[in-house]
């Protein structure tokens, strides 16, 4: 039997004058729950209850199915009393009535009505019609959590959509991983989203775990920690299994100095077959809720795709270099079968013509040009060789990353955000101002999509701003239409982070109007000066 049928099979039995009034009521609560408004749907059927069988106060308590901690509680008429005066108040028969919330046989918590308004005490009739409205109760918190859960689990798909489209068109390994790191963060509602690889075994070890990647506030130092190998907590990752932590800064097996300052945690093995390719570490801050059942399996999913992505990608950079081989091998065999095959058949023509001549002017100038042919052929035989070396990665333009960070940003936001350069921004920006200003980039867009409730978001970068003093800067630019920034006293870390790398490079950051009607929004500016090449 279906909650609805067992809450309507509640009734049966019960005076016509009941049974209609509590219809009608069941259908005002339900019509209040399709909104998913939880806890405005709970106050409702506290005063539903309380009216029903006449209490003056009412309470329904929902606990939380992984701690058992107060998960929310909602109320009628307790407001009016001292709280400490209602936990007083004596559990006589008949004074108090306390029936559990539970549909299916899981129990989400209780509803407890106190003092009748008559002063008399609760019968057997209050009692069949407090449970009906349990059921209710019990009705409203399962759709509430089913919704929760599959709006969680759209977020997390839509994250691993980002990071395989992030993964697949960067030509920056590691700064792939910093996508993944940061949209694990963001998805977990975490303090920090850290990737991890295997190292080589040294001596006689057997290798361990070293943080390749951090995201989130006071993580840049994580970068470089290794994890050993005889850590409790690398041997399970090692071997596949996810492991699981309730406080990290207590937890005997989490022997690093950067556990320390985290709470839940959650460390999952990125695998793909039998292989496993690194590890996937998302903690909270000390003192935040545990992660769910729920959470914990999406995690385990978005790891898997960052996993699969990662072979992808892994796959793809091995075809291109491959590609690239192939087509310097094709140079290389060209430069020696052909090219230096005519100059040393025009070196023997020009020698030739030499022993011919018998004017010494051109039998100098010949000799040069053979000379010269010669060391033509030392520099191919050198080019040919550099051929056939490890071809170094090829960099990757700013304006493409910036691109590529949009892009990335796009799944979560829900919508594509504009983008316009100014300038020579390749060639102007240098590769550790590119690096802040990506970073300043993520953190603007990662603050927009958290707090900012925007709908539209314009990306610019100019590279032909001018400070103050005249010296010519790079201006990134990001502005939304949403709700504004918070006052000076409640500012948010992203922009003191953004601030700070403005400062390092010794330029500044701001925020002024954004995008919406009237100067709506937030515009977050980030400028610092630029080196102009030679000659321009």
């Amino acid at each position: 039997m279906d909650a609805a049928a067992q809450a309507t099979r509640g009734l049966q039995g019960m005076p016509p004058e009941f049974t209609a009034r509590v219809s009608q009521l069941l259908e005002a609560m339900r019509s209040i729950g399709t909104g998913l408004d939880l806890h405005t749907t709970l106050d409702r059927i506290a005063e539903t209850a309380a009216e029903l069988v006449q209490a003056r106060y009412a309470s329904i308590v929902v606990i939380d199915s992984v701690s058992g901690d107060l998960d929310e509680f909602a109320s009628f008429g307790v407001d009016t009393v001292d709280r400490e005066r209602l936990d007083e108040i004596p559990e006589e028969p008949g004074t108090s009535l306390s029936v559990p919330i539970e549909v299916d046989g899981e129990n989400f918590g209780e509803i407890v009505l106190s003092e009748k308004a008559d002063g008399g005490t609760f019968t057997g009739n209050d009692l069949q019609l407090v449970r009906v409205i349990a059921t209710e109760a019990g009705i409203a918190i399962g759709n509430a959590r089913l919704y929760e859960a599959s709006r969680q689990q759209a977020h997390w798909i839509n994250g691993a959509n980002a990071v395989t489209t992030a993964l697949l068109s960067s030509a920056d390994a590691k700064d792939a991983l910093q996508v993944v790191a940061e949209q694990a963060r963001t998805l977990a509602d975490a303090a920090a989203g850290v990737v991890l690889l295997p190292m080589d075994a040294e001596g006689d070890g057997e290798g361990g775990l070293e943080i390749v990647a951090a995201a989130g506030e006071g993580t840049e130092d994580m970068v470089g920690t290794v994890v050993p190998w005889y850590s409790p907590v690398a041997a399970k990752l090692a071997a596949g299994e996810a492991v699981f932590v309730d406080d990290s800064a207590h937890d005997p097996r989490m022997i690093t100095k950067v556990a320390q300052r985290f709470g839940p945690s959650m460390m999952l093995p990125m695998v793909s077959g039998a292989r496993v390719l690194g590890t996937l570490a998302i903690p909270r801050a000390p003192g935040a809720p545990l992660y769910t059942a729920a959470e914990k399996n999406l995690a385990r999913r978005f790891a898997s795709q960052a996993a699969l992505a990662l072979v992808i990608d892994e796959a793809q950079r091995d075809r291109e270099r491959l590609a690239v081989y192939e087509d310097r091998d094709r140079i290389a065999r060209d430069l020696h079968d052909l090219v230096i095959q005519r100059l040393f058949a025009t070196g023997m023509m020009l020698q030739g013509a030499r022993r011919s001549s018998v004017v010494e002017s051109v039998q100098d100038r010949l000799d040069k040009a053979v000379d010269e042919l010669d060391k033509t052929i030392q520099e191919i035989r050198t080019a040919i060789y550099s051929l056939q070396q490890e071809p170094s990665q090829v960099a990757t333009g700013l304006r493409a990353l910036v691109l590529r960070e949009v892009a990335t940003a796009a799944a979560p936001l829900g919508f594509q955000p504009s983008t316009s350069f100014v300038g020579a921004v390749d060639a102007i920006v240098d590769d550790d101002t590119g690096r802040h200003l990506l970073a300043a980039l993520r953190e603007a867009l990662s603050n927009a999509f958290r707090h900012a409730r925007a709908s539209q978001i314009g990306v610019s970068v100019d590279a032909t701003a001018r400070l103050p003093d005249g010296r010519h800067a790079v201006r990134l630019t990001v502005a939304d239409d949403g709700v504004g920034i918070p006052a000076e006293g409640t500012r948010r870390s992203g922009l003191r982070n953004i601030e700070a790398r403005a400062e390092s490079l010794g330029g500044s950051a701001w925020t002024a109007p954004g995008l919406g009607d009237c100067g709506g929004g937030t515009s977050v500016v980030w400028q610092v000066p630029v080196s102009l090449p030679d000659g321009e």
